[in-house]
């Protein structure tokens, strides 16, 4: 999409700022399998220098998730912040998740991927309403200490052993 879309070119090496709205279309054009709603705002600072730019994203919003126990649908609220280094090279490649080598020719820097990135990031795992917020705490409270799995191997239990591996321990 053109709209997180910058044009790297005619850009003086200096800080710029730009702001971008966030909404429904934006996730149904970078992908609604995480998250298909919500509404954010993210705030970049680009600073551009001759052998690299430095992005620092912050995004804060609203998403709309769907509860994994009642399929119910709630607002989640996000605040995130990233930071993005983009060095000039001969090939575009990413080197770790804070590096990417853009191609010296580009002219211009796709910035909504990122965004879509950031803010994925930032939605937990397990998408519980606000409702059941007190019974998970309680759920975690009650099987601190306790031993939630148990493969039945117990060698202080004797009394139960199959009298062929019995004899089997005789050999030793």
């Amino acid at each position: 999409m053109k709209a997180y879309r910058i044009n790297i070119i005619g850009l003086s090496n200096k800080v710029h700022q730009f702001d971008f709205e966030i909404g429904k279309e934006f996730f149904s054009q970078y992908g609604a399998d995480l998250l298909e709603d919500g509404s954010f705002t993210a705030h970049v600072d680009l600073n551009k220098s001759e052998t690299f730019l430095e992005a620092n994203f912050e995004i804060e919003g609203i998403a709309k998730l769907i509860c994994d126990r009642s399929l119910e649908t709630f607002d989640y609220p996000i605040k995130t912040k990233h930071k993005m280094v983009f060095k000039y090279g001969d090939e575009d490649q990413e080197l770790t998740d804070e590096i990417v080598i853009i191609n010296r020719e580009a002219d211009s820097l796709e910035l909504g991927q990122y965004i879509y990135e950031f803010i994925a990031l930032a939605v937990p795992m397990k998408k519980l309403h606000p409702k059941f917020k007190d019974e998970e705490e309680n759920d975690d409270n009650e099987l601190e200490g306790k031993i939630i799995y148990s493969s039945g191997d117990d060698d202080n239990n004797d009394d139960d052993i199959d009298p062929r591996w019995e004899q089997l321990k005789k050999l030793k």
